[in-house]
């Protein structure tokens, strides 16, 4: 199984922001645990509307991430990536967690912009 994680390079944890997500981590799951990881920048993919297909692209299955707006949910879900949203921490840490089925994760986590502001929940 193939699955990605938000990233932030200069922390190792969860990006907060799909649409502005610069570098994913995909990792290769065997057996239940991470067997793989490269980073892959996404920085020249257009942005928003281009992030979803990118993934699909690069095979993967299911997509860990903090904030995430409904027509980045709808995006994946058309490209048929499962979504682990409401995630924060060390992506490394959550990988291994979603391999092995213990990630905790808030199906519920929305991002939302107003005003030019900008508002994760």
């Amino acid at each position: 199984m193939i699955i990605a994680a938000t990233f932030d390079k200069e922390t190792g944890n969860i990006f907060q922001h799909f649409g502005r997500t610069e570098v994913f981590r995909i990792y290769t799951i065997e057996n239940g645990h991470v067997t793989g990881k490269k980073d892959v920048s996404a920085a020249e993919t257009g942005g928003h509307s281009a992030l979803a297909p990118f993934l699909k692209d690069s095979n993967v299955e299911a997509l860990i991430a903090g904030g995430i707006g409904g027509g980045a949910r709808t995006a994946l879900a058309s490209c048929g990536i499962k979504l682990y949203p409401g995630v924060s921490g060390n992506a490394d840490e959550a990988a291994e967690a979603l391999a092995n089925g213990t990630l905790e994760y808030d199906e519920n986590a929305t991002c939302h912009h107003h005003d030019g502001e900008h508002q994760c929940h």
